[in-house]
């Protein structure tokens, strides 16, 4: 997978996402879609390789494990430090069809992953949920918490795809 621009600045990313990347967006969206089916909230994340190849795939899970902590990102950081060495996880990026929350960022970090790529930001989310007591959405850009860490973790994002909105049609009136 040839490697897109990034920015690691805290605003919001004006790179271009390469097309290997809207690929693994779209396949995010869809594991966000699957989560929706199975009953949780509509969010999904996976892990490729550095070669673009995907490696683990998860779904939201808050609602079905009663889990307030089983979001997307935080279950595939939880699979891919299970499965994989820290040193190769660098090499790895996680796309997302949502900007990770404050919790899935410190994850994130911790779990060693080297690069994040999402479509949805957690401030069109904000404007898409509400004040929904199910998705307390916190205005922490996830730039915002990688940059107090002491690495560099780059990010793309957001990334303007209709169909990563529309998971959430409907779903948190």
């Amino acid at each position: 997978m040839a490697d897109a621009p990034i920015s690691t600045s805290t605003s919001k990313s004006t790179s271009t996402p390469s097309a290997a990347d809207i690929e693994l967006l779209h396949t995010a969206v869809a594991v966000a879609r699957r989560s929706r089916e199975a009953g949780n909230h509509p969010f999904g994340a996976l892990l490729a390789g550095p070669d673009g190849e995907i490696l683990l795939e998860a779904e939201n899970s808050v609602t079905t494990e009663r889990d307030a902590t089983g979001h997307a990102e935080t279950n595939l950081v939880r699979l891919a430090t299970a499965t994989y060495d820290p040193d190769f996880l660098r090499t790895c990026s996680l796309y997302t069809s949502t900007e990770p929350c404050a919790m899935c960022s410190g994850a994130i970090y911790w779990g060693n992953i080297g690069r994040v790529v999402y479509a949805l930001g957690e401030d069109e989310l904000l404007a898409l949920t509400g004040a929904n007591d199910e998705n307390p959405t916190m205005a922490l850009p996830c730039r915002e918490v990688f940059k107090a860490g002491q690495r560099d973790l780059p990010v793309l994002g957001p990334v303007d795809l209709a169909e990563a909105r529309a998971v959430h049609d409907g779903f948190w009136d």
